[in-house]
């Protein structure tokens, strides 16, 4: 029987989700990425369980890539974090391709274990070109979620309204009856 995703917040582009396979629960830190039964279930929840199998090898590969793009976020511009980032880039490569459905791309591993993290690496750097200032860390305290801001006017400050939007809400509402 399949295992369920457990995480929160799912649905965002690879390279995000792949760093929301930490999440907070009642302030304990979550790890989607402990095994390789999680793995599977990460690479399920973003369509490459096809292309890439969930073995102790990938796994590895990658947590690697998701310390270097967490890095990233925290300090971009960060010639440390830049490496690691292009360190993991260093095990794919796009080949450009001519099929009759006409101009094409395909990634090509030398070893198809780099294959998930390259492909969030590169997801990250695709978000970097179409805007940077949209990638975000939720902004409630105890969250440690990202998402990409999709909102009309890119003002979006929680991964979801409903529960840390609402619990900041509810906070602030809390502290101002309080002082009454």
């Amino acid at each position: 029987m399949p295992v369920t995703d457990p995480r929160p917040h799912t649905g965002e582009p690879v390279s995000l989700d792949l760093l929301n396979t930490r999440w907070m629960r009642e302030g304990e830190r979550q790890d989607l990425l402990t095994d390789t039964e999680g793995l599977a279930v990460w690479l399920a929840a973003n369509g490459l369980d096809g292309r890439f199998a969930a073995d102790e090898a990938t796994l590895r590969h990658t947590r690697a890539a998701r310390e270097a793009l967490k890095a990233l976020v925290d300090r971009p511009g960060d010639p440390g974090a830049i490496a690691g980032v292009d360190a993991v880039l260093e095990h794919g490569r796009i080949r450009v391709l001519l099929s009759a459905d006409g101009p094409g791309e395909r990634a090509e591993f030398a070893d198809p274990a780099w294959g998930p993290a390259w492909t969030a690496a590169r997801d990250y750097l695709d978000l970097l070109r179409t805007a940077p200032d949209r990638i975000r860390t939720c902004a409630h305290e105890a969250c440690i979620l990202h998402f990409f801001d999709t909102s009309r006017n890119g003002t979006r400050r929680w991964h979801s309204m409903a529960t840390c939007g609402n619990r900041a809400k509810a906070s602030r509402h809390y502290a101002r009856t309080k002082d009454q």
